[in-house]
């Protein structure tokens, strides 16, 4: 699950977080200030914790992973890990996860499988790229048209209208039915699909692919280690990228030291790429073998972080599903169906302790979450570092581990408590 550029351009807001060639004018859908991060549409992580004092952010192009690591470097794991403790922040490579973490720790990972979700189409005389992000419930799929660009990638495309018949390739066609939310400028639309959908996935189906990427890559440069397959063949529009380096060998050396791994699915649907929108409504599951395990580590340490194993979500998507599980009391209960939970400060997290996570871009809805379990300052200080150190971003870069702050009197640092 990513807010990140497929095409865009347009100029930088002076004093803002942002992108090299991507808006920072566009977020939209924040409350200002309602939060603490969104302050008059834009992304803001100001120094002292105040969202009027912005931090004048830049990443440049470069700095876009535009490969697999194991096409730049010796394998998948073969990338940096930034590693945020409150405010101190360090530098490794991501092998040696195992000597960051420690032995009764649970990493609560995403099994959904990337689907090939981006197929060829036309629209009368007019080609487009289908991007199938979510199936429902009734068989209909929310789909967003996209208007094809430079090769393999694409670009924004007014949604719609109503009734459009979209011709699929084997003869097949989808009738786009309503859209998702306020029907002005809508991105996502309803469709009545051709049935069995992920056979035509299948068959005619590719990766979606992002503009700053080099070149199509195969499906399986956009699968997990814990990849499962669904029943009804369903899964993620885009891959939950933060697990992307993690190898069987790593797994291994992990449980080996005593490292837990919980699983869980929260199928992802289509990024907002030019608005940064919220994340829609997800499909999810907890299962109760994870339930209990994360309530029986929180309940063996009791209050004291430093002393007992802590939950470690691996990627916003399994922050997203394990929260939504979570009650009032911060137990967690087997739960499925539809999220539509954005984590932000304001709401905090009840049982997530840290993240590992990707580095996001800077009006991504991503932030908030990351601002929810780390603290301001503790963010800013490694987005920071991360610039200044050359960090690669997007799903095919480098990583960042958010851990708490287990001293409780560091100075100048936002805990992650809320």
């Amino acid at each position: 699950m990513h807010n990140r550029d497929r095409v865009d351009s347009g100029a930088s807001s002076p004093g803002v977080v942002t992108t090299e060639g991507a808006r920072a004018d566009v977020l939209g859908t924040g409350s200002a200030g309602a939060d603490g991060g969104l302050v008059d549409g834009v992304t803001r992580l100001g120094a002292g914790g105040g969202p009027e004092a912005p931090v004048a952010w830049r990443v440049p192009a470069a700095l876009s992973a535009r490969v697999p690591a194991e096409q730049r470097g010796s394998g998948r794991d073969d990338v940096r890990l930034l590693v945020s403790r409150g405010c101190a922040v360090s530098h490794h490579a991501f092998r040696e996860l195992p000597g960051q973490l420690r032995a009764g720790d649970v990493l609560v990972v995403n099994t959904s499988m990337t689907l090939p979700a981006a197929v060829n189409g036309r629209v009368g005389g007019e080609r487009v790229v289908v991007h199938f992000s979510t199936r429902g419930e009734d068989g209909r799929w929310a789909v967003e048209l996209r208007a094809p660009g430079g090769p393999g990638v694409t670009g924004p495309r007014p949604g719609g209208p109503a009734g459009a018949v979209v011709r699929l390739p084997g003869g097949r066609a989808l009738v786009l039915e309503e859209p998702l939310g306020p029907s002005a400028g809508a991105r996502l639309w309803w469709a009545r699909a051709p049935e069995p959908g992920p056979e035509l996935l299948r068959r005619y189906g590719r990766p979606i692919r992002y503009g700053y990427t080099e070149r199509d890559q195969p499906l399986s440069a956009y699968q997990t280690v814990f990849a499962a397959p669904s029943p009804d063949g369903s899964g993620s529009a885009e891959m939950p990228s933060a697990a992307r380096p993690f190898t069987a060998a790593l797994v291994a050396e992990l449980v080996r030291r005593g490292v837990l791994f919980a699983p869980l699915f929260l199928h992802t649907g289509v990024a907002s790429a030019e608005v940064h929108e919220p994340p829609y409504p997800e499909r999810f599951a907890v299962p109760a073998a994870t339930a209990w395990l994360v309530n029986a580590v929180r309940a063996a340490r009791g209050g004291d972080l430093a002393s007992g194993g802590r939950v470690i979500a691996v990627g916003t998507t399994a922050v997203r599903a394990l929260e939504s599980a979570a009650g009032d009391d911060g137990v967690v209960r087997p739960a499925g169906g539809w999220t539509d939970l954005v984590v932000t400060p304001r709401r905090g997290v009840r049982v997530v302790d840290g993240l590992l996570t990707g580095l996001h871009e800077p009006q991504a809805s991503h932030l908030l979450m990351l601002e929810a379990v780390a603290g301001r300052e503790a963010l800013r200080r490694g987005y920071e570092a991360a610039l200044r150190e050359r960090y690669l971003w997007h799903e095919f870069g480098d990583v960042h581990l958010i851990l708490p702050d287990e001293e409780r009197n560091a100075p100048n640092c936002s805990s992650n408590e809320w």
